[in-house]
């Protein structure tokens, strides 16, 4: 482990050197593992540039997952689509449930949604920290501003992701929260 100290023999004292605090600090200018722009996708390209919510969905067991492609429709009843992995341990908890929530995350829920897109460590599990309201739909957070509790229609592989459908069966709105929203590989806020 460093110190910020150094032993001067020559002085025979113990000297400081100097440490930068600054946060943000950057070994690279861009980063070593990025695809070069002439190679990366101009579909992906292109979502990237579409501003889409983030959202984290749970089920029972519990499993849970952020995503970010989700569209809503209106009607009797109310529906439901968002695309997420196939391999994701949501979707073996939803398969075997046939049911799950959704929860719209707002800018306190940044490194929530970290932790459940597998971005941020979750020592313990993912639903280890922060409080948590049991529904039958799966775990929702307690400081969220509301949630849907859908059952699932049906699924099948659409792109590289799993297109879910499901049916609104119950809507929980507990207050008016501003939106966490993902554009171009980073959280943003409204202003």
């Amino acid at each position: 482990m460093l110190t910020p100290f150094r032993h001067d023999p020559l002085a025979g004292r113990v000297t400081m050197f100097h440490v930068n605090h600054e946060p943000g600090a950057q070994i690279h200018h861009s980063d070593p593992f990025a695809v070069p722009a002439g190679q990366r996708s101009p579909v992906r390209r292109f979502r990237g540039r579409l501003a889409a919510p983030v959202t984290l969905w749970t089920a029972p067991g519990p499993a849970g997952l952020t995503v970010s492609s989700i569209l809503v429709a209106d009607g009797e009843p109310g529906r439901l689509l968002g695309l997420i992995d196939a391999e994701s341990e949501l979707w073996a908890a939803v398969q075997e449930a046939d049911r799950f929530a959704v929860t719209p995350l707002g800018p306190p829920h940044r490194q929530l949604a970290d932790r459940f897109a597998g971005l941020f460590p979750s020592p313990g599990g993912l639903f280890a920290t922060g409080t948590w309201t049991d529904t039958p739909y799966g775990p929702v957070p307690a400081d969220g501003g509301g949630w849907a509790g859908c059952r699932l229609d049906s699924a099948r592989e659409y792109g590289w992701g799993l297109l879910v459908e499901a049916t609104i069966e119950r809507v929980e709105l507990v207050a008016e929260t501003a939106p966490l929203l993902h554009h171009r590989g980073r959280y943003r806020e409204l202003t």
